[in-house]
């Protein structure tokens, strides 16, 4: 009942395959699409964002630590290792929260043991806020947009992680009906657009 990996993003095939990760083998990921268009060069470069320490989603009770992942060597993003649910990963191949561009985390939904850091996660609301606090004490606020329930096999890829003009964020973990392979058949996946940033100290 864990959550499988979710997609590879556009640009996945062009790196090297990396090594399969040691917690229980993921499902079939969903098919990587090709990429979107390259946004238009900035101004100024921006520094980059701070990476994410913790998660917060206080009408769900959600105060979760957030650790780095990669890609498995399929493409497809790591998701936590199975014996730590309470985890949440966030994508380091794309932007960290509070820059321009789609921030991806993953989480599971239950595991064997039980319900996992996700569980609650389709009782989200639009207009939820969802607090991301960084590793420098400064912190993002993000205010949920949608919510939709997508077959694994149809995965929205490009909306996933396709680029965006403005700071936004992704949550995602499974939904639907437990198959024989103990999968999920589908993912649940949160969009949601930057309100706020809070500085350190």
């Amino acid at each position: 009942m864990l959550i499988s990996t979710v997609g590879a993003p556009p640009e996945a095939s062009a790196l090297p395959p990396a090594p399969a990760p040691s917690a229980e083998p993921p499902a079939p990921s969903a098919p990587p699409v090709p990429p979107g268009p390259e946004p238009a060069a900035p101004n100024a470069v921006a520094a980059p964002a701070p990476p994410p320490a913790r998660l917060l989603i206080a009408r769900l009770g959600i105060d979760a630590p957030v650790e780095p992942a990669a890609l498995n060597g399929d493409g497809s993003v790591q998701v936590p290792p199975a014996d730590r649910p309470g985890q949440v990963d966030w994508y380091r191949g794309g932007p960290a929260p509070g820059e321009v561009g789609p921030a991806v985390l993953l989480g599971h939904y239950d595991t064997r043991k039980g319900p996992a850091v996700f569980h609650r996660l389709p009782q989200l609301r639009v207009g939820d806020r969802i607090e991301i606090r960084r590793q420098d004490g400064s912190a993002v606020t993000f205010r949920v947009r949608t919510l939709g329930q997508y077959a694994k096999g149809a995965f929205p890829t490009q909306l996933v992680y396709g680029n965006t003009d403005s700071p936004q964020l992704r949550l995602i973990t499974c939904g639907g009906t437990v198959g024989s392979d103990g999968h999920y058949s589908d993912n649940i996946v949160v969009l949601a657009d930057l309100v706020g940033t809070r500085p350190a100290g």
